[in-house]
């Protein structure tokens, strides 16, 4: 249901017209109706493909191998040790295979993003959480390319973080981003202390953009408060919308506990600590 997530609509038989099925960009709803079942479901994972309809690229192709899992009644803490401890994991598995190394430094190291924008541009991202203020500051960018036309507010903030932070990541060998601004929350939770920011975080290896993580909203309401939010500028920007997840409330409205769970690109995984290009060959 995310703005800029696309999914891949089916036609029927003949061709002449869609269908109101669609090929999954995550295996999400589906696990997290697992996690609120009564079977006692608290630890999954999922390994297999995705689709979303975007561009190809280097390091995106529109069929890829997602790996995705959930804590149940745990926080996303949890989950950062587990991202730890699987890139360690498959750093030696590397080593015994030979395979080269592109990682040369495997200590980890977190920022949150309101540190990286204080660290790269001197500024506190943190200031700029409406439309107004955040259009304002990309005046001071003249190398960010900002459309004649108007944006929402995550627009602007990834016009200058995809132009000014992104591309210095690639100092940092292995990176995890924390506690990004609230209007990317998404389906995290808002920080207690302090609901300018989201509980949630992303990795990088070598400047490549590896998983996402959430502290799980839990909030049946204001999930769908966000998804009418999502769907109405996806029709705004993109001129079409998806029809609402009703099994997905379902599940919320039944209870949903509270968890953490985290969605990691496999290939980009493997290309980033080994270069990489096909782990079928491998």
């Amino acid at each position: 249901m995310e703005v800029h997530i696309h999914p891949f609509q089916l036609h029927s038989v003949n061709k002449e017209e869609l269908r109101p099925l669609y090929l999954h960009t995550s295996p999400e709803f589906c696990m997290k109706e697992l996690l609120a079942s009564d079977e006692g479901f608290d630890k999954i994972f999922s390994l297999s493909y995705c689709f979303r309809d975007e561009p190809d690229s280097p390091i995106h192709r529109s069929q890829f191998l997602m790996l995705e899992w959930y804590r149940k009644n745990e926080r996303y803490e949890s989950i950062m040790q587990d991202i730890e401890g699987l890139i360690a994991y498959v750093i030696e598995e590397g080593k015994k295979r030979n395979f080269p190394q592109r990682l040369k430094d495997q200590k980890l190291i977190k920022k949150t993003m309101q540190e990286l924008f204080q660290e790269e541009l001197q500024i506190d991202i943190l200031n700029y959480s409406d439309i107004p203020s955040i259009k304002n500051l990309l005046k001071n960018y003249s190398d960010v390319p900002v459309p004649n036309v108007e944006l929402e507010w995550d627009d602007y903030f990834f016009l200058l973080y995809l132009n000014r932070i992104e591309p210095v990541l690639i100092k940092y060998p292995l990176l995890m981003i924390t506690e990004f601004p609230a209007p990317l929350s998404a389906l995290s939770t808002l920080k207690a202390s302090d609901p300018r920011v989201c509980e949630r975080f992303e990795v990088y290896i070598n400047g490549i953009e590896l998983c996402n993580c959430f502290n799980e909203l839990t909030d049946a309401n204001e999930q769908r408060r966000r998804f009418k939010i999502q769907n109405d500028l996806k029709q705004k920007i993109y001129h079409y919308q998806l029809p609402d997840p009703q099994n997905f409330y379902q599940t919320m409205d039944k209870g949903f506990p509270p968890s953490a769970g985290i969605a990691l690109g496999v290939e980009r995984l493997l290309h980033s600590l080994f270069d990489i290009e096909n782990p079928f060959f491998y």
